[in-house]
């Protein structure tokens, strides 16, 4: 491919796009201009996490919070409790406080500019394109995984990812057209999507197939490469369900986790720090004396960079004992944003 087959390029994507658009809940229907704010919220929710999974999160977020403005005036715990089971919790709280920034600086309304919205909490280089691209149909050049795998494919790049970005970089943006630049970005991700598909791409009906190096070269299906990925570490902890009698009925002892690192702000099942050392000493971290029992199996939970065991402990105290935390009424965990190994500590402990 060479840059003059730019235009054909353009023009052959964006007829396939008009005719085999997915409809998606954050995507404005033909001829109508995307909500910044849903083309804002659904990236987010979509680092990392399928459209599948994300769909319902995003419609009960916009049923709950219509307007940027009405999710920078919720309750922080109330965002984290909607976003649970999204996993990366960092995101939801730069969520909320982006939404803060956009009020307070920006009037409620997000800046078309690419190079402003860099500056708003929890966007990055992806995030800041695709809003100017789609929202405001900015000539800004949009690459995730999808257009990753194409530009891998069209160009025949056999440098592994991640050290393959800036030449995918270089050549996504060459072949950005002006106009209809979101339309072009979103045709990008669909055809990364359901045609240029991960292990089986369906070369045949590709609008692009007559420009793809890899498809001549017999390739396709090999690219990307990537880097062999380095074995996860394990991380060892202790989890302490404790119980009490409560004035109006049974309560658990809850706290939040420290707004920096891992799962910042979430409530959690008082726990040990996380260690490589299976050895490490967890009953020091115990929130209370009580006569504890332990759980036959640890729960395991897989996260990004290392696999978790936590054993799971189970006591019980009298009601003036004071422990560092809230205490909850068992009928109202589901109040609280616990993420996905907490639920898992809590089950286990529960039997």
């Amino acid at each position: 491919m060479i840059l003059n087959d730019a235009q054909r390029l353009q023009s052959d994507l964006l007829a396939w796009y008009d005719r085999h658009r997915r409809t998606l809940p954050w995507r404005a229907p033909p001829g109508e201009v995307a909500d910044p704010y849903a083309v804002w919220l659904s990236e987010i929710m979509l680092q990392q996490t399928t459209v599948a999974t994300v769909k319902g999160y995003f419609e009960r977020f916009l049923t709950r919070w219509p307007t940027v403005a009405d999710l920078a005036a919720a309750p922080l715990d109330d965002v984290l409790t909607e976003w649970a089971g999204l996993g990366y919790y960092a995101r939801a709280r730069n969520l909320h406080k982006c939404a803060n920034v956009v009020v307070e600086r920006h009037g409620g309304r997000f800046p078309a500019n690419e190079a402003v919205l860099l500056e708003l909490p929890g966007i990055g280089r992806y995030t800041a394109a695709a809003i100017a691209a789609i929202a405001f149909d900015q000539g800004a050049t949009v690459v995730d995984g999808n257009v990753e795998r194409v530009i891998s494919r069209l160009r025949a790049i056999e440098t592994p990812l991640p050290d393959s970005k800036p030449e995918i970089w270089r050549w996504a943006e060459a072949i950005t057209p002006a106009a209809r630049a979101g339309d072009f970005a979103q045709a990008m991700m669909d055809l990364g999507a359901t045609v240029c598909t991960p292990r089986t791409p369906l070369c045949m009906v590709c609008p692009w197939s007559w420009a793809c190096e890899a498809r001549a070269a017999g390739i396709a299906a090999d690219l990307p490469r990537k880097k062999a990925r380095k074995p996860r570490p394990t991380r060892y902890g202790m989890a302490f369900w404790l119980e009490r009698e409560g004035k109006a009925g049974r309560e658990v002892l809850l706290r939040r986790r420290p707004e920096e690192g891992l799962l910042g702000g979430m409530m959690e099942v008082p726990s040990s720090p996380w260690t490589e050392d299976p050895a490490a000493d967890g009953w020091s971290h115990a929130p209370a004396q009580a006569e504890w029992t332990a759980v036959d199996e640890p729960v395991v939970h897989v996260f990004t960079h290392f696999r978790l065991e936590l054993d799971v402990v189970r006591g019980e105290v009298s009601a003036g004992v004071v422990a560092e935390g809230v205490w909850v009424r068992l009928d109202r965990l589901a109040d609280y944003a616990l993420p996905t190994v907490m639920t898992k500590a809590i089950k286990a402990a529960r039997g």
